[in-house]
């Protein structure tokens, strides 16, 4: 480009602040402090959380990142969502934790001080603007955060300017592995509060499919009637909780044989299934994960019935297998089994021996469930996939088949039938029991 080429004017779309708007806005603004009363909800359960942690690590310092913001599109951001390590060791889940960071400062032969670094509220004199002028985290912009006295009250933490965290070099859960796989390790027992508000997520989500169901004949007559279910059970999630817990599969006919559909553009037929694959999310960021398969028609047909209940005795079968000191994968095995048969049975499978069956199952029937749906992911084989259950653990049985509309070792009838039935359940004493 030469020196004599027009160039462009790229700029903020803010309009310029004078002098005398900048005092205007300086001054006469009433005291509005937060409630005294206001505390996180686990703020009696997160100190022997970090406990918890601390004796792993002693003598280390320990960082944990809440997150940053991502962008979506130009100048909009995704909603944020704390990272889950963060929210369970401090409380907090709110949108107004972006880039703050909790550190546990060795304190000690032993233990650790929790330290949690924040942008606190911002100050309205002084000649401050970005309580109105900062798209991304002015309090006129974005809402109230706490100044650093009533988030000392609202966590039970110190609390400390994020200004003020210098370099944070120590063992970061963003980027360490060990660190990481521990604070997996750690959250796959949940106590009693975890265990209530997964019941509740749960709860939630029953009344979202009743919604659903409610709904079907208007989903039935619109052109995208995948995207008129999920958009009734996003009502729910939203009002009664922080929103899903992960993108919801609403999957009709053929569409129910990929296994995380989630274009939820397709229209209903009232000859196919509608798989129904969705949970909501508390406020405190606790997800269930449930999936119903339901006749549009109303009724199963012969051949729908006969898949459904194959499906169906697959996960009764590995609900049975739940007990303490049992494999994490013995419940997976036991409904295999009840597949495997099924299929021999109806000639598919030579016989029940081998692999074979996974052409029509494609993945694992199961997972923990917690703060993230996939929950404790970072941990080691040998605490989780290959460890055994324990009581306290919460995790989603969910078998499924799915038949491919363009598989020619399966008969006509059969082809473009996918069903999956999962539910959640609490390890007990003795066995599981739903939640």
């Amino acid at each position: 480009m030469s020196d004599a080429s027009p160039r462009l004017n790229i700029g903020s779309h803010d309009l310029p602040v004078s002098p005398e708007l900048s005092r205007f806005m300086a001054g006469d603004w009433a005291p509005s402090p937060l409630p005294d009363s206001t505390r996180v909800a686990a703020y009696e359960v997160a100190p022997a959380r970090r406990a918890r942690l601390s004796a792993r690590f002693p003598g280390e310092r320990l960082i944990i990142p809440a997150g940053e913001l991502k962008v979506r599109s130009n100048d909009c951001d995704h909603r944020f969502r704390p990272h889950s390590a963060y929210a369970w060791l401090t409380g907090l889940t709110g949108e107004d934790q972006v880039g703050h960071v909790l550190v546990l400062e060795p304190s000690g032969p032993h233990g650790h001080e929790a330290v949690l670094y924040l942008r606190p509220r911002s100050p309205r004199a002084g000649g401050n603007e970005e309580f109105y002028r900062d798209r991304r985290y002015g309090e006129f912009w974005v809402g109230r955060r706490p100044d650093l006295a009533e988030a000392e009250r609202l966590t039970g933490l110190r609390c400390a300017h994020l200004d003020s965290l210098g370099d944070p070099v120590g063992r970061n859960a963003s980027t360490d592995v060990e660190l990481a796989a521990a604070l997996s390790e750690l959250r796959l027992v949940k106590d009693a509060w975890e265990v209530g508000q997964l019941q509740l997520a749960v709860d939630h989500t029953a009344a979202g499919f009743e919604d659903v169901v409610r709904a079907l004949p208007r989903a039935l007559a619109h052109p995208r009637g995948e995207r008129w279910i999920e958009g009734v059970f996003g009502l729910r999630a939203r009002a009664e909780g922080n929103g899903t817990g992960y993108d919801t599969i609403a999957a009709s006919g053929a569409h129910a044989c990929v296994l995380h559909w989630i274009r939820n553009d397709g229209r209903l037929d009232r000859g196919d299934l509608l798989l129904l694959d969705a949970g909501v999310e508390t406020d405190s960021l606790y997800t269930a994960d449930i999936t119903r398969t339901l006749p549009l028609s109303g009724r199963f047909s012969p051949v729908q019935r006969q898949v459904y209940e194959l499906v169906l005795a697959a996960q009764e079968a590995g609900m049975a297998a739940l007990r303490p000191g049992a494999s994490f994968r013995d419940f997976h095995r036991a409904g295999m089994q009840v597949i495997a048969e099924g299929l021999a049975e109806w000639g598919v499978l030579k016989d029940a021996q081998g692999d074979l069956h996974r052409r029509y199952t494609l993945c694992s029937s199961g997972h923990m469930l917690g703060l993230d749906v996939h929950d404790c992911a970072k941990a080691r084989a040998e605490t989780y996939l290959d460890g055994v259950l324990e009581e306290g653990q919460v995790l989603t049985v969910e078998p499924g088949l799915y038949l491919q509309p363009d598989d020619e070792t399966l008969p006509a009838e059969l082809r473009g039938i996918g069903v999956r039935i999962e539910d959640d359940l609490v390890i007990t004493a003795t066995g599981a029991r739903l939640i």
